[in-house]
């Protein structure tokens, strides 16, 4: 399978935040945060406006990661029989070939000397950085993901568990557009990289996210959710432990 980027205009990334001005209140936030939910049943007529989906990969493309190295990459599928086709290989969840778009969040298997110039090449590109910060930047990543890592530290497991970092963006991101999501846990990751060709790529399948507007049908919808007291959730610790 061949990955075709989106062509969306640059945004202009600024030197430095200019300011800290809230773009919600917290009762905005709150209320939007208290909307989002998993969707269950997608309403196939309704695709997401493309400027709300070119943002929402923009919000992928920012998402953070360890030291910026960025392992992942996303798939978005929209060929509606390569999504028919992926759904027994996803528990039969209808909501894979229903919804508008569904995400695959790839990791990389490894992370190697490779994607360590990989990477500073490019932070060489956007900020000018002089060599000799480039070669404390080479010497700490080899290190610390090559050479010697700390004990028990997996490269390829470490990128695995970034990859959530990105999902819980972009569900969040889409919350704030009025779009609904639902991540994917239940699906055959092998199956799907045999499908989409990732064999021999360095990267393969962590988890999906489908995108899009809830059927009215979906029971979900306007279900309360279910959250334990903040309190059980939420712990302050404002003194040190004896």
């Amino acid at each position: 399978m061949t990955a075709t980027a989106t062509a969306t205009a640059p945004v202009p990334i600024p030197a430095q935040a200019a300011s800290h001005s809230p773009v919600l209140t917290p009762d905005q936030l709150i209320a939007v945060s208290q909307r989002r939910y998993s969707t269950k049943k997608f309403d196939p007529t309704r695709t997401i406006p493309a400027q709300h989906w070119a943002a929402l990969e923009q919000v992928l493309l920012y998402s953070a990661s360890s030291s910026g190295l960025q392992p992942w990459r996303f798939l978005v599928l929209s060929d509606r029989k390569l999504r028919e086709a992926l759904v027994p290989l996803s528990f039969g969840q209808r909501q894979v070939a229903d919804s508008s778009h569904l995400v695959v969040f790839l990791a990389r298997t490894e992370l190697n000397a490779n994607d360590i110039e990989r990477w500073l090449k490019r932070l060489t590109d956007v900020r000018g950085t002089p060599a000799d910060q480039i070669e404390t930047q080479r010497q700490r990543l080899t290190t610390n993901l090559v050479t010697a890592p700390r004990p028990g530290f997996n490269a390829g497991e470490s990128a695995r568990y970034q990859v959530y970092i990105a999902l819980g963006q972009f569900i969040s991101a889409a919350a704030l557009l009025g779009i609904d999501t639902c991540p994917h846990g239940g699906f055959d990751p092998v199956a799907y990289d045999r499908v989409l060709g990732l064999a021999d790529s360095g990267y393969r399948s962590v988890v999906l996210a489908t995108a899009g507007y809830h059927a009215e049908t979906d029971a979900n919808a306007n279900s309360p959710k279910v959250r334990f007291p903040l309190a059980e959730v939420v712990q302050h610790v404002d003194h040190l432990l004896p």
